[in-house]
């Protein structure tokens, strides 16, 4: 009777082992950052420059907080430590070591985004280094969740951004012909009466709709347990994110039009983004609030059958 509980407790990592390992923790990310100084400042640099990136300064942010609140108890031990965390860390500094010539030479999108992938790929190597790969499978959304720092090529970037501005013009021009407004399109040239507009690639609105969709992954892995249902919540946010613009472009120049002519170069146009991206999380919630009664629902029922059975 007394053999197994002595074996139990020995599994329960002191606070002294602890600290060791989050020191351990702590030093490999101190020094990833100074391996991957300049990657780091030219990812923060495009954030801060770029509407398409702006989303990035969120993630790690995000993801820490996420771990931080689904940490467990879990017995780390120096049983636990695989190769998996060594191998991560290779991989890490090879792709550092091939990029970093050519980032010396000449940053390009490209090389910086392999860079930061390999960033990315040292900070999980350094958990499960010093943690075991258990914390990586039991978190394995928060650490998948940080490949977003990942810069994206700015030829995606540009398609994306095209894409949303031809859809863009396409529902602002339905819903002028749901108002009964004359309206002819052509390519991003919107005309109505008294109004020729044109669906710049500022007009696309993709840092609110790259936001959007960062935060209807962080909702789906919170509140929702089935994986069809958090692919369904994610896949609504893509065309909300054009509805939400174009719904943008109509009421400015409806009011432009009709109310005001300083609204189409006011600060609705220019800085009323957060109100669109607002209702396009309202209308993300209350999705997310249907799929969750039906998770409930379903789960109670099967709670109910067990007990029948």
């Amino acid at each position: 009777m007394i053999r197994p509980a002595v074996i139990e407790s020995a599994k329960i990592p002191s606070g002294s082992f602890l600290a060791g390992k989050y020191f351990e923790l702590s030093a490999l990310i101190a020094g990833s950052v100074a391996i991957w100084w300049r990657p780091l400042v030219s990812t923060l640099k495009l954030a801060l420059g770029s509407d398409a990136y702006t989303y990035i300064l969120l993630i790690a942010p995000l993801s820490v907080a996420l771990m931080y609140f689904e940490w467990s108890g879990d017995p780390y031990g120096p049983s636990r430590r695989g190769w998996a965390g060594w191998v991560l860390l290779s991989v890490a500094l090879l792709l550092r070591a091939l990029t970093a010539a050519s980032l010396n030479a000449a940053s390009t999108d490209i090389i910086l985004s392999l860079s930061v992938f390999g960033l990315v790929l040292w900070w999980i190597g350094s958990a499960v280094l010093s943690f075991g790969p258990g914390i990586f499978r039991s978190r394995l959304f928060p650490f998948c969740f940080l490949f977003l720092i990942v810069p994206v090529p700015t030829g995606v970037v540009s398609w994306i951004t095209q894409t949303l501005q031809y859809q863009s013009a396409v529902g602002a021009t339905l819903l002028f012909r749901i108002d009964r407004v004359p309206v002819t399109r052509d390519g991003l040239i919107i005309s109505i009466p008294g109004l020729d507009l044109e669906v710049a690639s500022e007009c696309s609105s993709i840092r609110s709709s790259t936001m959007l969709i960062v935060i209807t992954l962080v909702l789906a892995h919170l509140f929702l347990q089935s994986r069809w249902r958090q692919i369904l919540l994610l896949a609504a946010s893509l065309p909300l994110a054009v509805v939400k613009n174009a719904i943008r472009i109509f009421t400015i120049a409806e009011l432009g039009t009709r109310v005001d002519p300083a609204y189409l170069d006011g600060k609705l146009h220019h800085n009323g983004g957060i109100l669109f991206l607002a209702l396009a999380v309202v209308m993300i919630v209350l999705l997310l609030w249907v799929l969750r009664q039906s998770e409930l629902r379903n789960s109670r029922l099967g709670r109910s059958r067990d007990l029948v059975s």
